[in-house]
């Protein structure tokens, strides 16, 4: 392949990186955050003047199985062409790409890219497993987090209760009381009994994404929502695929491999399509108004990709902060390079949401536990 053409303006590299992926992934294929952060250093390494090298980083470090080799080089070519003057970059082709894939909401890709952020990877041996993605875990790692997760401290904040308790300088005299009190002193009160208000544990309830562009990440997530059930009272878990499916009762075994086989098998769109609007609405008018998330901190963990009507998913989205304490949306391609959340059920939620968190590794799970509290 030719040098990039001398009147063609200097590429953006994070802009290529970003976009390039997302071809991969409206393609078919899995690309994890931290691959797709390797394919951006490796650019930096090689540059963009050379195609051949462009096409071997990117086959390096976003490649892991043979058989995507050919959908590798389909999505190459699309990406980029070579014509009488040189090596270019479709950044019109690509900016429609990612408008098609919105549209469709068939790929589990990231959304173009921003020009603020910069990440950089950490390579400390203690922290591997804090900060390596859901997607490349192995059967052994997902069994040590697993333990992580059990360690997690999931506290929600408190909300003032309509049950009064005891205090020794209450706000409310405590008549009751302060006349059993005396009956034991022959009738003399000497002391007068006070009440103050009392504190209730908040409800948390955890939405979670089980369609397909979510799979790589949901083995963990509902892991993470078992050790919540287990390990918590007043939690509640739901599946978010083209329907709702209530989950809470299928995660309580003690069991983890157990209750997620049990999860797994009741939700009977697992890893198929996405409306998230329409099944947040379900959850709306079946569960959340009518008192389970009244005064809760609702948790979503999704990427956002939706197939239904955005208008929806504003509407339902608007409904939900309304009613609850908290809406925080947990986002497992928001440690993407660039990302900006202009998918169009992500778009459509974004004003409607508390807190946007990344939700791709186990440290950014201990974010969200300091989230929960906060």
């Amino acid at each position: 392949m030719t040098s990039l053409s001398a009147e063609a303006p200097a590429p953006d590299v994070e802009r290529i990186a970003v976009g390039f992926v997302h071809c991969l992934r409206s393609g078919g294929l899995t690309v994890p955050v931290s691959m797709s952060l390797r394919f951006r250093q490796a650019l930096d390494a090689v540059g963009l003047d050379r195609g051949d090298d462009v096409y071997w980083a990117g086959r390096a470090t976003l490649l892991t199985r043979p058989e995507d080799l050919a959908m590798y080089n389909a999505m190459f070519l699309a990406f980029f062409h070579r014509n009488g003057t040189g090596f270019k970059v479709r950044f019109e082709d690509e900016a429609e790409s990612a408008s098609l894939a919105a549209d469709d909401g068939d790929g589990d890709g990231n959304d173009t890219v921003g020009d603020d952020d910069v990440i950089a990877l950490r390579y400390s041996a203690a922290e591997v497993l804090g900060e390596k993605d859901f997607a490349e875990f192995t059967k052994a790692e997902l069994a040590e987090a697993q333990k992580v997760m059990a360690r997690m401290r999931l506290q929600p904040s408190q909300r003032s209760s309509r049950r009064r308790v005891p205090a020794v300088r209450g706000s409310r005299n405590d008549l009751r009381q302060t006349v059993r009190a005396a009956m034991r002193t022959a009738g003399e009160p000497l002391s007068l009994a006070t009440t103050t208000t009392g504190a209730r544990t908040r409800r948390l309830v955890l939405l979670l994404d089980v369609s397909g562009s979510m799979e790589p990440y949901a083995r963990v997530l509902i892991r993470f929502a078992h050790a919540a059930v287990v390990g918590r009272g007043r939690v509640e878990v739901f599946g978010l695929g083209t329907r709702l499916t209530r989950l809470t009762r299928q995660l309580g075994s003690h069991d983890v491999d157990e209750a997620v086989a049990a999860a797994a098998e009741s939700v009977v769109d697992w890893s198929g399509g996405t409306r998230l609007g329409e099944a947040i609405g379900i959850f709306n008018s079946e569960w959340g108004v009518r008192g389970m998330a009244r005064g809760s901190i609702v948790v979503i963990l999704s990427d956002g990709w939706d197939r239904g009507d955005p208008e929806v998913m504003s509407a339902e989205m608007e409904r939900l902060q309304r009613t609850a304490h908290s809406v925080i949306w947990v986002n497992p391609l928001k440690a993407s390079p660039g990302y900006e959340p202009i998918a169009r059920g992500m778009a459509a939620a974004m004003p409607h949401i508390d807190t946007f968190l990344e939700g791709h590794c186990l440290d950014s799970l201990s974010t969200l536990a300091d989230a929960i509290g906060a």
